[in-house]
């Protein structure tokens, strides 16, 4: 299979993620639950793991490293901490669902800084204007899982700083491929991400990082913790605050052999690899006058396009068919659709990881080409 829907979930993994996962399982019991080996054994598999995401993101205290579901699961954390139905809350124009209806579910209708595609710096001066109007909270997605754009983060972290409003960062396709070091954006209080994207970690792996201290002070789940047993109160401190129930170790495991082919290699090299593919085929299809290819600087190893008088599912199909596995649709983010005017068509988007080559690039290329001939 050529897979290309790496910015849904990385289907092909490091060996290393693999076998962390199966060795956990065998060797690994509860976490914080009892002084045994094997639940000792899952204390020292969580902790390294926070430790890695730690060292990767610049965070100084490990225990701000709290594990979740997915990003989805650590953007509801970090909103229901920090807004409410009277919080002022602004967004960018790209934001994912995983934003927009946690912020619908509190009552909450943020304002939107909408901008042009490829636009970074109209991004910034639309968020400047809205939080001139006024702003409690900015919720950003760093990169678009629809079109790759990536938001110019230095500027509007200085901006937002300068203006005293947390920024809540949605990392879900920057985490591992744009290097993020917290310490240099004061203005951050949450940074969000799944682990199994361009961490490589499995499914049902995510982090947040828990950077502002009001978000332990109110959880969005409570329950069993191992910690102040005796007491019904949920614990006030990171991470117990944050992680109620017996977590995933095996899961953690895999994360963690992620984290450390991620840091072997470097955000940096995946991006540039990842670009260089996405660039390839915008250049293979741009011979074929009815296939739009949004293409532009600021991009990650996403390319969406669309084809003139077709239908997106259709054309997934008929990829599928010569076993090549891409993402159709609105892929969850309808807003960021309305920035290129794809809201009623919706896309096909390709995505790339570490493990893509040139060679599958231009085999889909052409398996495009050839299905839009064929309709």
């Amino acid at each position: 299979m050529i897979y290309l829907d790496n910015a849904a979930t990385t289907l092909y993994k490091p060996r290393a993620v693999t076998e962390a996962v199966l060795r956990a399982m065998r060797r690994t019991a509860g976490y914080a639950r009892g002084n045994h080996a094997a639940a000792a054994r899952a204390g020292e598999t969580v902790y390294a793991c926070r430790e890695a995401a730690a060292a990767l993101f610049g965070v100084d205290d490990p225990a701000r490293v709290v594990f979740t579901m997915n990003a989805t699961h650590a953007l509801n954390l970090a909103i229901h901490a920090l807004a409410d139905k009277d919080t002022r809350v602004v967004v960018g124009g790209y934001e994912h669902n995983a934003v927009m209806r946690p912020l619908a579910l509190r009552g909450i209708e943020p304002r939107v800084a909408a901008s042009p595609l490829w636009d970074g710096g109209k991004m910034v001066r639309e968020l400047s204007r809205a939080v001139a109007t006024g702003a409690d909270l900015v919720v950003l997605n760093h990169v678009s899982n629809v079109f790759g754009f990536a938001a110019p983060l230095d500027e509007i972290a200085a901006l937002l700083t300068q203006k005293g409003v947390p920024l809540i960062l949605d990392a879900s396709q920057s985490a591992g491929v744009i290097p993020i070091d917290v310490k240099k954006y004061p203005c951050l209080a949450a940074v969000c991400m799944p682990g199994h994207k361009a961490l490589y970690g499995p499914q049902g792996t995510g982090i947040l990082l828990a950077l502002d201290d009001r978000i332990a002070q109110k959880p969005l789940l409570a329950g069993g913790t191992g910690s102040v047993s005796e007491e019904l109160r949920q614990p006030d401190f990171l991470p117990d605050a944050l992680e109620s129930g017996t977590p995933n170790v095996p899961a953690i495991a895999g994360l963690a052999a992620g984290l450390a082919f991620v840091r072997a290699v470097g955000p940096a090299e995946f991006a540039a690899h990842e670009r260089e593919l996405m660039h390839e085929m915008a250049r293979a299809l741009g011979g074929e006058p009815r296939i739009e290819c949004f293409t532009g600087g600021d991009q990650t190893g996403v390319l969406s396009v669309r084809v003139e008088g077709a239908s997106c599912e259709t054309l997934a199909e008929a990829l599928a068919a010569h076993d090549i596995a891409v993402r159709a649709g609105l892929h969850c983010a309808p807003l960021a659709h309305r920035t290129a005017d794809t809201e009623q068509t919706g896309t096909i988007r390709f995505s790339a990881s570490f493990y893509t080559t040139a060679q599958q690039v231009e085999r889909a290329a052409m398996a495009l080409k050839q299905s839009v001939k064929n309709l």
